[in-house]
């Protein structure tokens, strides 16, 4: 089966992150992409210039257009923006039956702040109860607990446990910002906590990793896979995506992650 995921996300004309990174990594991990816009950005490798939120009426009228006609195995959520984007994402989906995972997409990597400092309430209460797994690193998890970061694996456990108490079936607990030689992740549900660790790649090239991770994560469960098995292979997915980003020269900054490292040997 291909499995019909849907993005709701922001829009980045750069193609690194948000609905553009979100279409590459579901389509490279076996999916059929559709989206449901909240944003559009001006955005490249350094920064974001301007951001405009979609109005909540045509958010909705996309996810309803969306729901009204094809079947949605998974949904990913992106960048909301406000409150009002957030609570109008959490009505529409409503009573669908399929895994949601919920990236809480707070700040960009150049430090722009994507959803409103009002907004996080709203996120807590209206959408994390809704998700199957959500995906915070370790400045969105603080953010999000009102603690400060956490700074070692053990903080890690401690901050994932209490972002479960908010109301989410699971959390994958990114680990990307400790320092170290290895990028542990932390997969953990009411009853289990699982690290998937892989060595860390130095590179600057990391835009769009969040929304990358998320996508895959969303499409193998989408596809049927148990949220054990979805999320080892999106940390694989990630991490190959990752250590082959210098095959692209995009952008002086931050640039992306190659989303189709699997094919990159396709044309030869």
């Amino acid at each position: 089966m291909i499995p019909n995921i849907l993005s709701i996300a922001g829009s980045d004309p750069s193609g690194g992150a948000g609905i553009q990174a979100d279409i590459k990594a579901i389509c490279a991990n076996g999916g059929y992409a559709m989206s449901a816009i909240t944003a559009i950005t001006a955005q490249n490798t350094q920064g974001v210039s301007a951001v405009s939120l979609c109005t909540p009426e045509l958010i909705r009228a996309q996810i309803d257009a969306v729901r009204a006609d094809i079947t949605i195995h998974a949904v990913k959520i992106g960048m909301l923006g406000d409150e009002a984007i957030t609570a109008c994402v959490a009505d529409a989906l409503s009573g669908l039956e399929c895994p949601v995972v919920l990236d809480p997409v707070m700040v960009a990597k150049g430090g722009d702040r994507l959803l409103a400092q009002g907004a996080v309430a709203a996120l807590r209460q209206r959408l994390l109860p809704l998700a199957s797994v959500i995906t915070p690193n370790l400045p969105e998890a603080a953010d999000l607990l009102d603690q400060p970061e956490a700074q070692s694996t053990e903080q890690m456990l401690a901050q994932a446990r209490a972002l479960l108490a908010l109301g989410p079936k699971a959390v994958l607990l990114k680990g990307g910002h400790l320092q170290g030689a290895q990028s542990p992740d932390l997969l953990a549900t009411a009853s289990t906590a699982i690290w998937l660790n892989a060595p860390r790649t130095l590179t600057r090239n990391t835009h769009g990793t969040g929304c990358t991770l998320s996508s895959a994560l969303a499409t193998h469960l989408g596809a049927g896979l148990a949220l054990d098995q979805a999320a080892a292979a999106a940390k694989h997915y990630i991490t190959g995506a990752i250590a082959a980003t210098d095959a692209l020269s995009v952008g002086s900054g931050h640039g992306p992650v190659h989303h189709f490292h699997a094919f990159k040997d396709a044309s030869t």
